[in-house]
């Protein structure tokens, strides 16, 4: 039994969610997002919240119930609030600065990286070693967070590089004489 999938996920007021076709389209102040639905799960709107139940008794059923619910919870949790990542420049003359859809980096190498913001995600840099990136799909947001931070990891030794806010950087000694 799936402890997460027992819980239904609450609609809050002025969202609105439908299932058609195949799909389950939940409509939010921030936007409309839409996910597939899975043949071994049932879902059911009902007034205020959305229940999810394996469709039968099988294995697969059961191992899709808690994610399938995690998944509706972030659609419902994306047109209301949206989701955000915070990635932290550590690195002498590293910097970032955002310009409109696209997002440059000098991080150390003889040219500077220009990322491409991707549709529906916003980029902000309150200061040049702080980026945050936001939007209402949190697959996509952990997406860009991942290739800006894979342009330069943080090294072991001295930390510098891009890491996520809060992040720990397993630190190593140096040589010893």
């Amino acid at each position: 039994m799936s402890r997460i999938g027992k819980k239904a996920v609450e609609i809050p007021s002025g969202v609105s969610a439908a299932i058609d076709g195949g799909q389950l389209s939940v409509k939010g102040p921030k936007g409309t997002l839409s996910m597939p639905l899975s043949d071994n799960i049932k879902y059911d709107v009902a007034e205020g919240s959305i229940s999810i139940q394996p469709a039968n008794d099988s294995r697969e059923a059961r191992a899709f119930w808690g994610m399938q619910r995690t998944l509706v919870q972030n659609l419902v949790t994306g047109v209301t609030e949206g989701f955000t990542k915070v990635l932290e420049i550590t690195g002498v003359g590293y910097r970032a600065n955002a310009q409109g859809k696209n997002l440059k980096l000098q991080l150390g190498y003889s040219h500077d990286v220009d990322f491409a913001v991707p549709e529906g995600i916003e980029i902000k840099t309150p200061d040049n070693t702080t980026i945050e990136i936001s939007g209402i799909d949190k697959q996509k947001v952990g997406q860009v967070a991942a290739e800006i931070r894979r342009w330069r990891k943080p090294e072991p030794y001295k930390g510098k590089g891009i890491k996520y806010r809060g992040e720990y950087i397993f630190r190593k000694e140096g040589k010893k004489k």
